[in-house]
């Protein structure tokens, strides 16, 4: 066969560059989708051994843990046994982390009682009301979830002489209460014989000694709150206000003829070193700051 002459050669020479020529573009082109970073994630930049820059995306964030489900239920808050400096309850837990810091907020009832747990995921076993005579209305918050709240109760499981009398705990919904932020603490120092208010990260120390429980009537250790603050007819107070926490003493089921063992800062002319039954016993400049104090800001104490 004769060959081809030279137009027609050049001819098909031009059509196969132009078809080398669109591969490679289409190459390159789905080189360049496949690295471009999708509208949901953040590029972040790499550089490769060769030292050129290119666009990897970031990956998608994951959701954060909103503990447990909502409970919407109708309870009778009423027919439950109230959370209250004198009551008894075996039903609820026990502080399990007594160091652990707090959340920063106080809760209090928004309806006149409201429905506490010891696990969410059952029945309520107590109620927290909206007002009661001797204070424990308005609690610390431990442990914030988006659809409950753990938080420090007054009250007794149990008389040392028949149970754990330590800090209780219980669970409510937080469509039940009205949070606010609590910036505050008191921290106590036992060994260290310092009490300082803590404010926004701030320390302030009121007391550089104080009286505290002896060792057959120890102070008890952990967090706790204050539940109630107010001027008694004690004559070893000198009439100043006596602060009490939700914290009731480790050995003694009462005192005093009542059948509650609160541990409480006071006024005590004397006040230094374990001479107490388990309370805190201050001069008059330490108790006046400690009883500015509003009802809920958190209060711990270490050995």
């Amino acid at each position: 066969m004769a060959p081809p002459a030279p137009d027609r050669r050049a001819r098909r020479l031009g059509v196969r560059a132009w078809t080398l020529i669109g591969i490679i573009g289409a190459l390159i082109i789905a080189a360049v989708v496949m690295m471009w970073p999708r509208p949901d994630a953040a590029p972040s930049v790499v550089r490769s051994a060769a030292g050129v820059q290119t666009s990897v995306p970031a990956p998608a964030p994951s959701p954060t843990p909103t503990g447990f489900p909502a409970n919407t239920e109708v309870y009778d808050a009423g027919a439950l046994p109230a959370a209250n400096v004198f009551a008894i309850l075996p039903q609820l837990p026990v502080d399990p982390t007594p160091e652990a810091p707090f959340a920063g907020f106080t809760a209090r009832a928004i309806a006149d009682i409201v429905p506490v747990w010891a696990d969410p995921r059952g029945d309520p076993v107590a109620a927290l009301p909206r007002e009661y005579r001797y204070g424990g209305t308005t609690v610390a918050v431990v442990e914030k979830q988006q659809n409950w709240v753990r938080v420090l109760l007054t009250g007794r499981q149990g008389v040392p002489s028949e149970g754990d009398p330590a800090q209780l705990t219980g669970w409510v919904r937080t469509a039940d209460v009205e949070l606010a932020p609590m910036d505050t603490t008191v921290e106590v120092s036992l060994s260290g014989r310092t009490i300082d208010i803590v404010r926004a990260g701030a320390s302030d120390r009121i007391a550089t000694d104080f009286g505290w429980g002896t060792d057959q009537t120890p102070t008890p250790i952990g967090r706790s709150f204050i539940h109630l603050t107010e001027v008694t007819s004690f004559d070893y107070t000198r009439g100043f206000p006596v602060v009490y926490l939700s914290l009731q003493s480790p050995v003694l089921d009462g005192f005093g003829g009542q059948d509650v063992a609160i541990t409480a800062f006071h006024y005590h002319d004397d006040r230094a070193g374990a001479i107490s039954n388990g309370c805190l016993r201050l001069d008059e400049a330490a108790i006046t700051k400690l009883a500015e104090l509003p009802a809920g800001t958190g209060v711990v104490i270490r050995p």
